[in-house]
Order: C-alpha cells, then sequence, then structure tokens
C-alpha cells in the first residue's frame, strides 16, 4: 500500500517509492493504479509525475476542480519543489543555473541543447559528503527527465541512474523531498525524508538539514 502522508477532499499527498512507475508497466500497478485498488471509494487526478526511479513527495488531486486548479498552478511554476540527489562525480560548478531546451535522444534519453525549444531551467546548490556529490535541486520547470539531464550535462550523473550514465547502484538516488503551494490562500508545505537506499542514511540526513538549511540558501531569482 503507498504511504498517504496528507488527505482533505481536495488532493492527496503521497511518499511514492522508488522503482514504482506512475502507470501500470506490464504486470505491475503503477501509482495511479494502486491507489484505484486500495480506495475505489476516491476517485483520482494526476497532476505531476515522478519518474519510476525517483521516490517522494507526490500531489493527486480528488476531483476535476483541484486537478485544473493544480494544472494552472503548476503552469505557473507557482509550485516550489525541492529534491535531493547523489552523484559519485564532481560536477563542473558547484552550485548555479542550468538551462536549455530538452530533446530526444538515443535510448529513450534525453539531451540539453542551445535551443530554445522545450525549455528546461534547473537550480542546485552541491557539497561533498562521505566520498558523494549531495546536491539540493530546484527544477523550475518539469519537463521529462529533467534533473537527471540537468546533472548529467556539469558531469555529474545520478548514482544509480544507468541510463544517464550512473554507476550502478540499489537504486537511483533522486528524491523528491519538499513542496510548497498556496492552496485557496492557505500555504501549504510538505516535507519527506527518504527511507529506502543504503546511501539515504540517517548521517546523510543530518548533513542535509544543516548544510543545505532553506531559510538560508539563496536561491537565484525565477526571472
Amino acid at each position: 500500500m503507498l504511504p498517504i502522508l496528507f488527505r482533505c477532499d481536495d488532493y492527496w499527498v503521497i511518499d511514492k517509492p522508488a522503482g514504482m512507475s506512475f502507470h501500470a508497466e506490464s504486470e505491475e500497478m503503477g501509482v495511479m493504479q494502486s491507489l484505484s485498488a486500495y480506495y475505489p471509494e476516491q476517485t483520482f487526478y494526476p497532476v505531476h509525475r515522478l519518474d519510476k526511479m525517483t521516490s517522494g513527495l507526490l500531489v493527486v488531486a480528488c476531483h476535476a476542480k483541484a486537478a485544473a486548479d493544480f494544472g494552472r498552478m503548476f503552469e505557473q511554476h507557482a509550485v516550489e519543489k525541492r529534491y535531493l540527489a547523489l552523484s559519485k562525480r564532481k560536477p563542473r560548478k558547484k552550485q548555479g543555473t542550468i538551462a536549455g531546451g530538452m530533446s530526444p535522444s538515443r535510448r529513450g534519453q534525453w539531451k540539453l541543447t542551445k535551443e530554445g525549444e522545450n525549455m528546461a531551467v534547473t537550480q542546485f546548490f552541491s557539497s561533498s559528503f562521505q566520498g558523494f556529490r549531495v546536491f539540493i535541486v530546484r527544477p523550475l520547470t518539469g519537463k521529462t527527465h529533467q534533473i537527471r539531464v540537468a546533472l548529467k550535462s556539469i558531469g555529474s550523473p545520478i548514482f544509480g541512474d544507468l541510463r544517464y550514465g550512473g554507476e550502478e547502484a540499489d537504486r537511483g538516488y533522486l528524491h523528491a523531498y519538499f513542496l510548497q503551494f498556496n492552496w485557496h490562500g492557505e500555504d501549504k508545505v510538505y516535507v519527506c525524508a527518504p527511507n529506502n537506499g543504503a546511501m539515504f542514511s540517517s548521517a546523510l540526513g543530518d548533513f542535509v538539514g544543516a548544510q543545505f538549511d532553506e531559510s538560508l540558501l539563496k536561491w537565484p531569482s525565477k526571472k
């Protein structure tokens, strides 16, 4: 059963497990199918998604109006998201913005281009911890594989992300841990630490909390 972190009449917040697809794959149920199976009395509407390897915070709407409201919020970039990622390789820069057009590549991959079509913009901070490079990532757009492609482009593919050149691991080390948005005049904040993966240790959690305090990070302007 999927971990439900919050529920109300308008939406639910889920902790999506790593390795679960958003939609069904062959005989394996995806997130939406699992929700429908365990909660048949409730109708769910997808409003955003996470890659199969990515764990963490995922919102689903409970009725069509809520889904439309979330759709506008995501389109207007009114939802703040933060991701935690690990890499075994040092990036070409410690922090900054990665921007470029997302273009389909071979074997189901995507690549960054200098073209203005399908623009993806990703901001990040990074630091080293016990042989890994730890990234706090703020995506300003919501393109397929955006964070995975962005980190590969600066020389730091995500640990466990074999599709984009990462090393073999027990999982892909990308986790959606923070969501913030205004819902009908009320600020909502959801935080979810990763709970699966040998490298997502309590020591790493302490390090992230001390090194990347959200109130102290000076994120660049969205403009």
